[in-house]
This record gives C-alpha cells, sequence and structure tokens, in this order.
C-alpha cells in the first residue's frame, strides 16, 4: 500500500516538476499545452472550458496540467491542521470500498489513482484523501479549513485555488504607459496597439514607414496612423486605397460640359463658347469681332453663335451672302402704263411710252422723229430707251454695255460718241467694229445714284449724199452696295 502511494506522489511530483519549469525554448508543446507568445512558454489548456461535456454520468470536470480529472460531485477536499496520520481501515458499514487519510510532504497538486481513486496532495501538514468513485461516503467539508496556494493564486469560496487577476486588482507593477496583461498564476506588462517597447518605456510605431503602405499619402498619429488620399481621390472601404472621386457626377461644377479624369476633372464649352478664366464657367464668343468676312453684310452675335443680316432689297443665301430681290417679280406699286425695272437692292417704275413730242413711238419700242416734220430736220431720227443695273463700287476699267446699229447701209460709215451724261469722265466709249461700240466703266461709281448717258450713232454716206443719227438713252442705276 505504501509502496504504490509513494509510485504516485513520484509521478505527480514530476507532473508539477512540468508546471513549475519557467523558461521553454521551443514553440510545440506536449499534449495539453499550448505555446504562450506572451511568456514565451507553454501552457495548460483548460478542457474543461473548451470541451463540451466533458465529463458524462454527472461527473464534474476538474482541470488538471496537460489534461483534466472527472470526479463526483460528492468528491471533496478536506484540510485540517492535525498531526499526520497513519493510513485508517476502512470505516463500518460500506461495502469493501477504501477511504484513508495519508500524510504527505511539501507537495501541491493533483491526480488519479488507479482503478478512478481522487488523490489530494496540498502541502506539509496536509493530508492525502482518496475516495473510489463506487464509495458513496461523502466526506463533510470544513469551512475552517484552508489550503494553500501558489503565488498568483487564492483560495475560492469552493476551496479551490483560483488565479488572482492583479490588472483588475491594481496589484500589478505596471507604467503608465503600459497596458496589464493577466496572465495564469501572474501578469505581464505590454505596450498598448502601435506602441513597441524600447528599454522601460513605450514609443510610438511610425506605421509610415513599416508595410502596409497607404496608396497616397501616410499621416502617422500616437499609437495609430492614418491614410490621405490627395485632391479628386477619396479613401476606399479599406481606408487604405485612393480611388477616384467622378466629380462631374458628384458635384458637377461646369457651366455647360464636364469630362472626369483621374484625379481631377476639366471643363468645356458648347460650340460658339469660351471657357472664362476660373475654367468653370463659359463666356459667349463674339465672332462678329473675331472677323469682319464673315457677313457680306451685316454680322449680329448671338448666344453661342452668330447670323448675318442683308439691307432692305436684299435677302440671305447660303446663312451668309446676300442676293437681290427682284421685287419686279413679286411686288412692286407700278402702275399699269408703267414697267417695273430691278436693279441692285430696289426698284423703279418707267413710263411704258417713254417718247416725246415729236417723237413717237414705234412697234419695236423705238421713238421715231417723222422726216415730215420739219422740227425733226435737226434731231436724231430715233432714240431708244435701254436700263441696266451695277453694283456700287465696281472694278474700273470694265466693259459694261455694248451699242449696235440694227439697220446696215451700204456704202455708208458709222461713228460713236456720248452726246451727254459724261461730264464727270466716268465713261469712255470704245468703238469695236463698223457696227459697234463698247462703254467702258473707267471711274469707280458709289451708289444708290442713277446716271443717264445718250450713245450717238452717226452714221454717213461714203459719197457725202446721206447723213443721219441715232441715239440710245441708256440709264445706268448704281445699287447701294457692292454685291
Amino acid at each position: 500500500m505504501l509502496k504504490a502511494l509513494f509510485l504516485t506522489m513520484l509521478t505527480l511530483a514530476l507532473v508539477k516538476s512540468q508546471d513549475t519549469e519557467e523558461t521553454i525554448t521551443y514553440t510545440q508543446c506536449t499534449d495539453g499545452y499550448e505555446w504562450d507568445p506572451v511568456r514565451q512558454q507553454c501552457k495548460d489548456i483548460d478542457e474543461c472550458d473548451i470541451v463540451p461535456d466533458a465529463c458524462k454520468g454527472g461527473m464534474k470536470c476538474v482541470n488538471h496540467y496537460g489534461g483534466y480529472l472527472c470526479l463526483p460531485k460528492t468528491a471533496q477536499i478536506i484540510v485540517n491542521n492535525e498531526q499526520p496520520q497513519q493510513e485508517t481501515p476502512p470505516a463500518e458499514g460500506t461495502s469493501g470500498a477504501t477511504t484513508g487519510v495519508v500524510a504527505a510532504s511539501s507537495m501541491a497538486t493533483s491526480g488519479v489513482l488507479p482503478g478512478g481513486g481522487f488523490v489530494a496532495i496540498t502541502g506539509r501538514n496536509n493530508f492525502v484523501i482518496r475516495r473510489n468513485p463506487a464509495d458513496p461516503q461523502r466526506i463533510p467539508s470544513n469551512p475552517s479549513h484552508r489550503i494553500q496556494c501558489a503565488a498568483g493564486y487564492e483560495q475560492s469560496e469552493h476551496n479551490v485555488c483560483q488565479d488572482i487577476d492583479e490588472c483588475t486588482a491594481g496589484t500589478h507593477n505596471c507604467r503608465v504607459d503600459q497596458v496589464c496583461i493577466n496572465l495564469r498564476g501572474s501578469f505581464a506588462c505590454q505596450c498598448p496597439p502601435g506602441y513597441q517597447k524600447r528599454g522601460e518605456q513605450c514609443v510610438d510605431i511610425d506605421e509610415c514607414t513599416i508595410p502596409p503602405y497607404c496608396h497616397q499619402r501616410c499621416v502617422n498619429t500616437p499609437g495609430s496612423f492614418y491614410c490621405q488620399c490627395s485632391p479628386g481621390f477619396q479613401l476606399a472601404a479599406n481606408n487604405y486605397t485612393c480611388v477616384d472621386i467622378n466629380e462631374c457626377d458628384a458635384s458637377n461644377q461646369c457651366a455647360q460640359q464636364c469630362y472626369n479624369i483621374l484625379g481631377s476633372f476639366i471643363c468645356q464649352c458648347n460650340q460658339g463658347y469660351e471657357l472664362s478664366s476660373d475654367r468653370l464657367n463659359c463666356e459667349d464668343i463674339d465672332e462678329c469681332r473675331t472677323s469682319s468676312y464673315l457677313c457680306q453684310y451685316q454680322c449680329v452675335n448671338e448666344p453661342g453663335k452668330f447670323s448675318c443680316m442683308c439691307p432692305q432689297g436684299y435677302q440671305v443665301v447660303r446663312s451668309r451672302t446676300c442676293q437681290d430681290i427682284n421685287e419686279c417679280e413679286t411686288t412692286n406699286e407700278c402702275r399699269e402704263d408703267e414697267m417695273c425695272w430691278n436693279y441692285h437692292g430696289g426698284f423703279r417704275c418707267y413710263p411704258r411710252n417713254p417718247c416725246q413730242d415729236p417723237y413717237i413711238l414705234t412697234p419695236e419700242n423705238r421713238c421715231v422723229c417723222p422726216v415730215s416734220n420739219a422740227m425733226c430736220r435737226e434731231l436724231p431720227q430715233s432714240i431708244v430707251y435701254k436700263y441696266m443695273s451695277i453694283r456700287s463700287d465696281r472694278s474700273v476699267p470694265s466693259d459694261i454695255f455694248q451699242i449696235q446699229a440694227t439697220t446696215i447701209y451700204a456704202n455708208t460709215i458709222n461713228t460713236f460718241r456720248i452726246k451727254s451724261g459724261n461730264e464727270n469722265g466716268e465713261f469712255y466709249l470704245r468703238q469695236t467694229s463698223p457696227v459697234s461700240a463698247m462703254l467702258v466703266l473707267v471711274k469707280s461709281l458709289s451708289g444708290p445714284r442713277e446716271h443717264i448717258v445718250d450713245l450717238e450713232m452717226l452714221t454717213v454716206s461714203s459719197i457725202g449724199t446721206f447723213r443721219t443719227s441715232s441715239v440710245l438713252r441708256l440709264t445706268i442705276i448704281v445699287g447701294p452696295f457692292s454685291f
């Protein structure tokens, strides 16, 4: 009996020696232990806390170094201050189970004896109590009995050693800039997150100098950091990456057209507008000021565009040029005994019968002075009325009108001259053939203006027996514009 008890105590002492080992230089722990990175050693796993229903049959779970024990709910540890006693014989009335009290020396652990009994060794002047699960005898508890716990532990109301939370109790010696971490049977002083221990002090970690780096800009703060983005970007949901802001959708500041680009945006204007100095608003372009050749007559600026206007008597064609309106084909105020003559920019009414006494109108629309009338002897035999219009400021010299004999007589000579209407020398008559001549404009004329020029053709017989003249009365209307 004593030999078996000695072997059991030796086994438990070996278990205790494993628990009290301070330094572990490897991270691989045996079954029932796990690596504690703070204390840098293996620590016991509390299976009673992590294993659901660890004990069956109404047994209670008691954590043990490297494992756990399943004990009857009636099992208790009894400690008194009596002198060590020898093992006592079984009590009367039991069914063969053995219950005894055995003295033990300077040990504090617990274990499972062969056969299913439970042994508690509590130290000096304490007792080893063994009870088989089949023994229904319950050892009465005595509140006056106390147990000795290791450093960092204290007796609970259930007479078991429980860890002292030095961090909560305030019995730790951590600095004010450190964080107290409670451990099983002890505590540790650590620096708060974002700090590292340098000597005895906790100094800030500059996270901006170590990965992960911010996408664009990193701002270090005491114990932490945060990321910032450049203008035109915003932080993504991961608070690290910067994504472009679509200013055209978020806060469109452009007056007309907005184009998003990486990190910014640009504004553009519609046709006929240009960006103002603030690069946001659009100002109308005065096309009429940029060029004097946009319109043939007058340019009218409008918001975002321009239009061309023409003077009275003209109409706009192809958006920019002016074309004369033929009022004689549309509407005019000429009487029935008048004929309408259109010119550049207007019209005039002339008598259908321009002949004046002593001239009479012939079917050929010629005014003829009868030979039988004595008044006609010193007058041209016939007068023909013609009308023409020219643009103002026409380039010179310029051929403008041709005169030609309608009746040709044999053995006659024809000469041509400007009889009247050329007092300022604007015209010149150039004979082009024996029966024709060309009226040439040699000085530029500005309108509106009307010129009446008499062109005379003299016909003389080659033998000097016959002489006559004919006059073409040409009315030249100069328009008010050069178009």
